[in-house]
């Protein structure tokens, strides 16, 4: 029987460019904690903590905040898809490179030829460095007109991947905890449950980019079709009406 390979935090964070204060602190908030220790008592992290640094670091480079990869982490995430979209950045990243190399490489020659280059080149060189679900989208768009629907997308765009994981995952996931903190008789002034509307609200303001009026719409498509927006084809619309009280009240006592 083979021995996993194991590795102690200095070791991982010079193979993975972090700092041990960064897996320290990612120990002590519950995100990466090594899982085994040796005869002596030291921690040392197993092959599934590096598949999960890994999942880390790459929703991290997605633009997704801690607080958030630990929610995506927590409901699961399809390894695919994320190292689909690790992919797909990295081929972006090096087709900005090779256009930036291009240009530079263009007004090089025209530098070794005496040749003042042209202002159009030096503008494209810094343009190449500057750019260096379905069922809750059809209850989307059953409440909300056009000109919304396309607030959202361009609100969607600006976050790029992230969005995904914002939308698809944590959001319907801080509902359902949400719930369970009701059915189990959390009061809605608890502080973890004022943390959970405010994290709801940020979100909404990622989306709607603080419309009143597209908030409200997406609010009306929760609270009519809570089976479609959540994922979930069993929560009855009951239970969505009691969870959005819930969360009111613990908005009125912020």
């Amino acid at each position: 029987m083979s021995i996993d390979q194991t590795w102690k935090v200095g070791t991982l964070a010079e193979a993975s460019g972090l700092t041990v204060r960064t897996l320290h602190h990612w120990d002590q908030i519950g995100l990466l904690s090594p899982s085994r220790r040796t005869a002596a008592g030291h921690r040392e992290y197993t092959e599934q903590d590096v598949i999960r640094l890994y999942q880390v670091l790459a929703l991290r480079r997605l633009g997704l905040g801690l607080e958030t990869i630990a929610t995506c982490l927590d409901v699961g995430v399809d390894p695919v898809r994320l190292v689909s979209e690790h992919l797909a950045g990295v081929e972006a990243s090096i087709a900005s490179l090779e256009a930036l190399r291009q240009r530079l490489a263009h007004i090089r020659g025209e530098l070794a030829c005496g040749q003042a280059p042209e202002v159009s080149a030096l503008i494209g060189a810094l343009q190449t460095m500057g750019g260096a679900g379905p069922e809750s989208g059809q209850a989307l768009r059953r409440h909300l007109d056009n000109d919304q629907i396309q607030t959202l997308r361009d609100r969607a765009s600006v976050l790029g991947p992230a969005a995904y994981y914002l939308l698809e995952v944590e959001w319907p996931e801080l509902y359902r905890r949400a719930e369970a903190m009701r059915t189990a008789g959390v009061e809605p002034a608890a502080p973890q449950v004022r943390k959970l509307v405010a994290r709801m609200d940020e979100l909404s303001s990622l989306f709607t980019g603080g419309d009143s009026d597209v908030s409200a719409a997406v609010r009306s498509a929760w609270h009519h079709e809570p089976a479609a927006m959540s994922g979930d084809p069993t929560a009855p619309a009951d239970a969505w009406h009691d969870v959005t009280a819930y969360l009111d009240r613990a908005r009125s006592t912020a």
